[in-house]
């Protein structure tokens, strides 16, 4: 037993060491010996060459099963507003085949409608070797089979440990990091080493998934005393963009693994943390957000104004607090590839633990970050068309979809105010076009 317990102890040790030196020292250091981009050639390959063995080997090939367009959906959607499509139907006036144009939308609510497509996984052009997503390709071949197998071996056996052990290295190093730096009294050189602490253990954090991410336009990186604001993913959003920069965040207090953090950092780092019952006021939210820019020696602060994770397909509505505020807005759009792994976090199906470990035992996540032009709100516009404009910007530039929905309908039913706002719409109409006064010859109005 205790030649084991010392092979363990001997195993262990030279595991960390190699980590420790291929992996933690070059990340902390910001320099790459080349091991992820030979690991991502190689992954590349791979399913390119995957790709074509289930091409060839299916024998009446299927198209839309290899290949699915994310923007075609099952229903091709007519955008016409509701006045023309009545109005082909009849001349303005109220008659029963009206209701088909409100049975057709009731339809393609229930089918296929805009808000819950994107809470689920974004489909894949060709598969990426996962049983996640698709539990019937690796049937089409021996080849394809040996090779799926040994992607499993190598995912679950090899890079789940590692990946484990370099976020292990990368919390603790944070905990500890800014527990010391906290000590220190504010000035310049604490302000330094906490950037510095920040900057490092995200680094190894992005090294813990495999990450390889492109950042284009850095000249417009968010500025000290700005707001950077950014479509919503993921949880590892904010460890996508610290790695390149800091950000002091702005969220709800948590208990467990994430409040230790939380109590760590804000010792180091200016961080808006709230309690549940402040985060509920909207005017106590704004004050110190408000507060915070104003200093403009601080870092910028890191919203989401989405408030909840989308699919990486579309960006849904900004909720207005935070463009409330004031200070120049720093967009920045994030879009991931669904070819290495899929990075978005369906809080409704998975808790936290689960989805770390779907990350963990992806093959990598890579990702495109533009840092866009910093805007200013314009003289006349409010808070809402502010908003507006940002996402919009945000949309384009990551090739998303934008769509109007309050992401809040993840959990919640819609509000009885848009059911109401469409048949406030088809009353005006009517009314518009005079039917509620041109009664049948005979009768009297009440």
């Amino acid at each position: 037993m205790e030649e084991l317990g010392s092979l363990a102890v001997s195993l262990g040790a030279a595991w960390l060491s190699l980590v420790f030196a291929l992996i933690v020292l070059p990340s902390a250091l910001g320099v790459s010996l080349g091991i992820s981009e030979a690991y991502m050639w190689v992954l590349v390959r791979t399913l390119e060459w995957a790709t074509i063995r289930i091409e060839k080997g299916v024998k009446k090939p299927q198209p839309q099963m290899l290949k699915i367009p994310a923007a075609n959906g099952i229903i091709e959607r007519d955008e016409t507003p509701m006045e023309k499509e009545i109005a082909g139907l009849h001349r303005m006036e109220f008659q029963f085949s009206d209701i088909f144009y409100f049975c057709r939308k009731g339809f393609e609510a229930i089918v296929e409608d805009e808000v819950t497509q994107r809470f689920s996984s974004e489909e894949l052009v060709s598969w990426n070797l996962l049983t996640r997503t698709n539990v019937n390709f690796h049937y089409v071949s021996l080849r394809l089979t040996v090779v799926w197998v040994i992607g499993v071996i190598v995912r679950y056996c090899f890079l789940l440990p590692l990946r484990f052990t370099l976020a292990a290295i990368g919390i603790t190093s944070m905990i500890v990091g800014t527990t010391v730096v906290g000590q220190l009294p504010n000035s310049s050189l604490k302000n330094y080493l906490s950037e510095l602490v920040h900057l490092t253990c995200s680094r190894i954090l992005v090294r813990a998934l495999s990450g390889t991410i492109h950042y284009h336009n850095k000249e417009n990186k968010p500025q000290k005393g700005g707001i950077c604001v950014a479509n919503h993913t993921s949880p590892i959003d904010t460890i996508i963009l610290t790695n390149d920069g800091c950000y002091a965040m702005v969220g709800q207090v948590h208990g467990g693994l994430m409040g230790i953090i939380q109590r760590a950092t804000v010792k180091a780092c200016p961080h808006v943390w709230f309690e549940r019952s402040e985060i509920k006021d909207r005017h106590l939210v704004t004050k110190r957000l408000r507060e915070h820019v104003a200093e403009k020696n601080k870092l910028p602060i890191l919203i989401f104004p989405e408030g909840t994770c989308i699919n990486n397909t579309s960006v849904m509505m900004f909720k207005k607090g935070s463009f409330e505020i004031g200070g120049t807005i720093y967009p920045v759009a994030i879009k991931y590839d669904p070819q290495f792994g899929d990075a978005f976090w369906n809080s409704s199906k998975y808790n936290i633990v689960s989805y770390l470990l779907r990350i963990m035992t992806s093959w990598a996540i890579v990702c495109h970050v533009w840092y866009m032009p910093p805007m200013v709100r314009k003289e006349g516009e409010d808070a809402v068309q502010f908003a507006n404009r940002v996402r919009s910007a945000i949309a384009r530039q990551g090739g998303l979809t934008e769509l109007p929905w309050d992401g809040g309908l993840k959990r919640a039913k819609v509000k009885d105010s848009f059911k109401e706002e469409q048949q406030k719409n088809y009353s005006k109409m009517l009314v518009r076009n005079g039917s509620q006064g041109s009664l049948p010859a005979g009768t009297e109005s009440d």
